[in-house]
Parts: C-alpha cells; sequence; structure tokens
C-alpha cells in the first residue's frame, strides 16, 4: 500500500491539512514542522499522486503525442521512444492518430488541449504548416522545416546511400520516393542529387506521379540502382520488378530507409538507414521538460542516419541484359 497524507499525519501528531501544507510549501507551517513532514514522508515513501501534484503545480503532468499514422510501422516505434522518456521524466503521454488526414490532426490536437496537456509532441502529417499551439510543443519533422525541435538528418542520410551504390558501381540511380508533398522525403532526395559524384546520373520520380513507369523507363535506359526514400516504398518497387523479371541486386539494386520491421526479411533482405528513434524521443521530451520547468531549452537536434547494408545492394553478380522489359 502507497503511504498516503494521513499516515505522515499520524507517524507526527498532526493533521493532513498541516502536512499538506507543509510539502506544498503553504499555509502557518513552522520551519521546524516541514522539516519533520519532509522526513518522515521520504521515510515512509511517500509520493503524492497525479492529482495532487497537478492541485500543487497547476498542471496535469500530461503530455500529448499527435502521430501523423499509426499504419506505418515507423510510427509506433517513435511513440515507444517518447512515451519511455516522457514516463522517465514523470509524465503522462496520450496518443492521437491522424490518419494521414489534415482535418483530423488539427481536432486531434484541439482534444489533447481540452484534456489539459502540458505540452504537446507533434510529428505532423505530411506537407502541414502547423499553426503554433498555445501550449509547449516539440516538432518532429526535417531539419528545414521551421521551428523543427529533433528529426534525424534526411539530407546526410541520402548523401549516404549514394556514396554506398557509388561505391559497389552504380554511376546511374533512379531516385524515388512517394510523394514530393513531404518535406522528409524531399529532404531524402536532396541529399541524394547534392552527394552524386563526377560521372553519375540520377533520375528523380514520384510514386504519386506515376513514378513505377518513370523507374522502369530509366532502367531501360541503363540506370542499375533504385534509391527509395523509404523501405515501404522500396517493398512497393520490388513487386513490379519481380514481375518483371528483374533481379535484385543481380542487375538493379534496391534500397531504403527507416529500416522498417519487415526489410530485414524481405528476399533479398533490404539495404535501408535508419535513426535511432531512442535519442529523438529523448531530446523531444528533454526540449519540453525544460521549457516546463524554466530551464533553458537545449537547440534543436539532428540525429545522424546509419547504413545497414543488406543483399539488395551487394556486388553484382550477373551481367545487365540489354533490354529489359516493362
Amino acid at each position: 500500500m502507497q503511504p498516503k497524507l494521513k499516515d505522515i499525519a499520524n507517524a507526527l501528531g498532526v493533521s493532513p491539512a498541516s502536512v499538506s501544507n507543509a510539502l506544498r510549501g503553504t499555509g502557518r507551517v513552522s520551519a521546524d514542522l516541514a522539516e519533520r513532514v519532509r522526513a518522515e514522508a521520504d521515510r515512509l515513501g511517500y509520493r503524492p499522486g497525479p492529482a495532487g501534484r497537478a492541485l500543487r503545480t497547476g498542471r496535469s503532468q500530461m503530455l500529448g503525442l499527435i502521430l501523423p499514422d499509426l499504419s506505418n510501422p515507423l510510427f509506433p516505434r517513435m511513440a515507444q521512444a517518447i512515451q519511455r522518456h516522457s514516463e522517465t521524466a514523470g509524465y503522462g503521454i496520450l496518443i492521437a492518430d491522424s490518419h494521414g488526414e489534415r482535418g483530423a490532426q488539427e481536432e486531434a490536437i484541439a482534444r489533447m488541449l481540452q484534456r489539459g496537456v502540458d505540452a504537446l509532441v507533434i510529428i505532423p502529417r505530411r506537407g502541414t504548416v502547423l499553426q503554433t499551439p498555445p501550449v509547449p510543443h516539440a516538432l518532429i519533422d526535417t531539419p528545414s522545416t521551421p521551428g523543427n525541435t529533433v528529426s534525424a538528418d534526411h539530407r546526410g542520410g541520402g548523401a549516404t546511400i549514394v556514396r554506398h551504390l557509388a561505391e559497389r558501381g552504380h554511376s546511374r540511380l533512379v531516385l524515388i520516393g512517394d510523394s514530393d508533398a513531404s518535406p522528409v522525403q524531399r529532404d531524402r532526395i536532396a541529399g541524394m542529387r547534392e552527394s552524386l559524384g563526377d560521372g553519375m546520373t540520377a533520375t528523380t520520380a514520384w510514386l504519386a506521379e506515376d513514378g513505377i513507369a518513370t523507374c522502369f523507363d530509366a532502367i531501360g535506359r541503363g540506370a542499375t540502382a533504385i534509391a527509395t526514400t523509404s523501405d515501404l516504398v522500396a517493398l512497393q518497387i520490388l513487386g513490379p520488378l519481380n514481375e518483371a523479371g528483374i533481379e535484385v541486386p543481380e542487375q538493379v539494386a534496391l534500397s531504403g530507409f527507416d529500416d522498417l520491421v519487415f526489410a530485414s526479411v524481405m528476399r533479398p533482405a533490404l539495404t535501408t538507414l535508419v535513426a535511432d528513434a531512442n535519442a529523438i524521443g529523448c531530446h523531444a521530451i528533454a526540449t519540453l521538460t525544460a521549457i516546463l520547468e524554466g530551464r533553458p531549452a537545449p537547440p534543436p537536434m539532428r540525429v545522424p542516419m546509419t547504413l545497414i547494408p543488406r543483399a539488395s545492394t551487394a556486388l553484382r553478380t550477373k551481367p545487365r541484359q540489354e533490354t529489359i522489359p516493362c
């Protein structure tokens, strides 16, 4: 059983109200009694409950987390890291999924504010320009987003994968994402293009704009590697490649981003890049707790992405066909 205020009061022979005032630093309580109350509370292992903390601090001790799409395996991973660090900091957390819809995102933020959260962590829906909420907030998007708090180094990740493909002899690439409405995907593509070396060329394609056809056209003109902006995009490309009889990696290399749960069990296993979700969650919560406690917030953080090379970008073992069926 957790000790209560009345247990401290009974041990010291004073009223529960006096104990409460002593712990809160209010009312007419002598310094001697306040010291004895705190000592007895420590001895008994007393910890104030959420309601007591809320009364004392005027805060709910709850944070809100707005996610763009829980069907994407990346975001449950992020949610776990954020929840773990919020609980360590003494805050509960409420989670909402905007299902990739702008209106749902705005409604989720409004509901969180109605429930009295002290602060928000927001991973915005792609292409969203957020109105500044009236509580402290941490934005997890991409370093190029105004007001971003912490994110992976998406441009750096794009540069890393292009260098990896160049080291394996690829000079003609296809860079393909889901939609250029996503700042994250645009930054990954930008990092790829910025890292193209002498003699390297790249075709950029988007699935939302007939990207599969563009990709196959580039392969037919000699491209030997496909660098995608996410493992989900890579998975969508792999099926058509298989149907066309194009072997990965023997004829075309393939890479992704985010190291989602299926990346290591795909056939071939997918080369990908990943950022430390724990570091991102830790910085987001550290920023919010600093603001809530009146301390200087740490500067925005850019978390490096780590390359995980797998079979999908192994050195080619077969000569490329002159004509590849589309």
